[in-house]
């Protein structure tokens, strides 16, 4: 990695299988970031453990999900692609800021009140003081640049409020992490039954993963929600039909989609032809990466030298931040 480029980023959680709005909502973008950027991007194994205190599948999820980023275009040689628990400095940083963390405001945060609904028997206090974890995440490697999502931007200004009373307190070390905006790149994969995006833990049959086989892929394409069809010309599109033009336009060829728009200005569109080409063409675009990523996970060895080289990445950043860290709290006895 190249000094002098401003840094970038980025966690997931290995909970779940990636999907095709993990692609083109973040991951095509990170592809993209690791040519310009200095990136970090993390396999968050400890902020699993909120939700997910059973580790016994732990171990095959951080290999699936390392799998799949590479097998979808992330370098390893370019970016650091490493374990959150594999840099012990996290947790350190984590205490600390947590000394600047408050009670009141920890349990304002949305995701805190979503989860402790969803796990009434599991508030544990690591799901109280997940943003903090994440914040301690992010300024470790002293990011500026942070590609986050809607529902994670409470948590990204809630770092930046621990950066403010971090430097205010004990002087300027770290950068206010600020969100990535890709504009136009950002791109909204929805869901096959209408409602909303395609999610981790939604309804599974909406939603298009990378893992999923050929016959699945066709199954849930040709299973989405159609109607009887326009009945006048120029009719415009129920949100449902347009989730399906939305879909083509990320794997079909631009004459197909011009042939099925056509057909619907015209009150003679056939779905089961329009969800049949949908079908075949998500095929071949999920079919290469699954076929690598398969590749990729059964390859242990190959997945721990990556794991490796990513600590190495990461270990050093977090090492010289956290030495700047100790000298400016003075504890450096």
């Amino acid at each position: 990695m190249i000094k002098g480029k401003a840094i970038v980023m980025s966690g997931i959680r290995p909970t779940g299988f990636l999907h095709l709005g993990n692609y083109f909502g973040a991951i095509q973008n990170y592809v993209k970031l690791q040519e310009s950027y200095t990136c970090y991007f993390m396999v968050a194994d400890l902020h699993a453990l909120t939700t997910h205190p059973d580790t016994k599948t732990l171990n095959d999820n951080v290999h699936r999900v390392l799998a799949e980023n590479i097998a979808c275009g992330i370098d390893p040689e370019k970016a650091a692609l490493y374990c959150q628990s594999h840099v012990r400095e996290t947790a350190e940083l984590y205490l600390y800021l947590n000394m600047l963390a408050y009670l009141g405001e920890l349990e304002k945060t949305t995701t805190f009140k979503e989860k402790a609904r969803l796990q009434p028997d599991n508030i544990n206090a690591g799901l109280l003081t997940y943003p903090v974890l994440q914040a301690a995440d992010i300024i470790l490697h002293r990011a500026t640049w942070v590609p986050v999502g809607k529902d994670q931007e409470q948590h990204l200004e809630m770092a930046r409020n621990y950066v403010k009373r971090f430097n205010h307190r004990y002087g300027e070390i770290f950068p206010e992490p600020m969100a990535y905006n890709f504009g136009e790149d950002l791109v909204k994969v929805p869901s096959l039954d209408g409602e909303g995006k395609m999610s981790k833990s939604e309804n599974q049959l909406a939603t298009l993963y990378l893992a999923d086989t050929d016959e699945l892929i066709t199954k849930k394409v040709m299973k989405a929600k159609t109607d009887g069809g326009p009945t006048s010309p120029g009719m415009p599109k129920p949100d449902y039909i347009e989730n399906i033009f939305q879909l083509m336009k990320l794997v079909c060829d631009q004459n197909a989609i011009d042939h099925f728009e056509e057909a619907y200005q015209n009150c003679n569109i056939r779905y089961g032809d329009l969800k049949k080409q949908l079908a075949d063409d998500m095929v071949k675009f999920i079919s290469p990466i699954r076929e690598k990523a398969e590749s990729i996970q059964n390859d242990k060895k190959y997945l721990s030298q990556v794991m490796e080289m990513g600590a190495i990445k990461a270990n050093a950043s977090a090492a010289e931040t956290m030495s700047l860290v100790r000298a400016a709290m003075g504890l450096n006895y």
